[in-house]
């Protein structure tokens, strides 16, 4: 089946799409990907949808005109991806508003989670001629997941194993990661494992936009945090936090590592200049990454004997060597290496999501989410 899979992350820098050719068993598919598209969105809709993301009130009508301009653009891009309208399904995750992971209400009631994907999925429908899954993270949130990270049962059936653990991290908004078991041994009936890390670019393009009064959107090829020098007393204090503590399942965005969480680092560097600032921040990242690998062990699971890296965050040579650095003895690639391109694979899996959803094959993994089974994932709206 040919399938187009569109997907806008954390990061909102716009939309990502491929089209896809699926065959064989759904657990492990023959795949070949036909073309991918990429749209930027617009610099006002884009800080839109980060003020909304990051809880600040907006009227009912402005949601609604949001929600209409996000599915305009995830057509458009469909369309420059696939003009010939050779897909017969189309699966979108749609632009994530909002994630609340399970937890703790007012007086310590258990509290289920919810997570906003703005989308008009029929809409979308309408405007393709196609039908669309969306809205995936329901069905697991139902079960009792987090609803997320959803992309590791998928990243296994599209990437195969190796001899040893697999790792692959995704660099977007949020860094999250996808264990693969081997495919040999006494740990290969063990089941795949993921969980989000923590911020990858939130924080850094959030800060390259505040010192450039939003000029620059994200620190080009690492340039500026390749200028300075990392605050390693901070970071080492920032890893002590209660998130970072977590054990998985565990998922969380920008409620939690948005412009709030970001005033709060910077005044912990004020000291600092704009660059030691940056590079922080991006060697942050990497030492979470690096912490929740250690984890690991200390939970008596193996280590990955390497780690592919996919996302925006792959294309920042300053963030990759500082993963090289403080993940040793860890062999770091980039998710290309392997013929799975960095800048469209979770739109691939969104693609292979829908297309399992077609077949009526479980597509979460409770191992990953805590939902209590797994489930076929996403709603299918069909055109009118």
């Amino acid at each position: 089946m040919r399938v187009l899979g569109l997907m806008s992350g954390t990061s909102a820098d716009g939309v990502d799409a491929v089209l896809a050719d699926f065959q064989g068993r759904p657990e492990a598919p023959r795949w070949r990907l036909v073309s991918e598209a990429s749209c930027a969105y617009p610099r006002e809709l884009r800080a839109r949808l980060l003020a909304v993301a990051q809880g600040e009130p907006t009227q009912a009508g402005v949601l609604l005109e949001l929600s209409e301009a996000i599915t305009e653009l995830q057509a458009q891009t469909a369309k420059a991806c696939d003009p010939e309208q050779s897909a017969e399904l189309v699966g979108c995750h749609g632009q994530t508003i909002w994630h609340r992971p399970p937890g703790k209400g007012a007086g310590g009631v258990p509290r289920r989670g919810s997570s906003w994907q703005m989308l008009q999925g029929p809409l979308l429908a309408a405007m393709l001629h196609r039908p669309v899954v969306h809205d995936f993270r329901a069905a697991d949130l139902a079960l009792g997941g987090q609803g997320a990270p959803l992309v590791p049962m998928a990243d296994a059936a599209l990437m195969g194993r190796i001899d040893g653990w697999r790792a692959l991290l995704n660099l977007g908004g949020i860094a999250n990661l996808t264990l693969i078991p081997p495919r040999r041994g006494p740990e290969r009936r063990q089941p795949v494992l993921g969980w989000d890390c923590g911020p990858a670019n939130s924080l850094i393009d959030l800060a390259m936009s505040r010192f450039s009064d939003g000029r620059d959107q994200f620190d080009r090829e690492g340039a500026i945090a390749a200028q300075g020098h990392a605050e390693e007393g901070v970071i080492e204090r920032w890893l002590q936090e209660a998130y970072f503590q977590l054990s998985p399942p565990k998922s969380t965005g920008r409620e939690l590592f948005g412009q709030d969480d970001l005033t709060r680092r910077l005044h912990d560097l004020s000291h600092c200049s704009a660059e030691d600032q940056i590079a922080t921040l991006t060697s942050f990242t990497a030492a979470v990454v690096a912490q929740d690998l250690l984890h690991l062990r200390t939970r008596g699971r193996s280590l990955p004997v390497e780690m592919v890296v996919a996302g925006g965050g792959s294309r920042n040579p300053t963030l990759m060597r500082q993963l090289n650095t403080r993940c040793r003895g860890l062999r770091v690639r980039l998710s290309d290496d392997l013929n799975l391109p960095s800048q469209s694979r979770e739109a691939l899996v969104f693609a292979l999501l829908a297309w399992w959803h077609a077949c009526r094959h479980p597509g979460n993994a409770p191992a990953v989410t805590g939902a209590e089974r797994t489930c076929v994932l996403g709603l299918c709206a069909d055109p009118p």
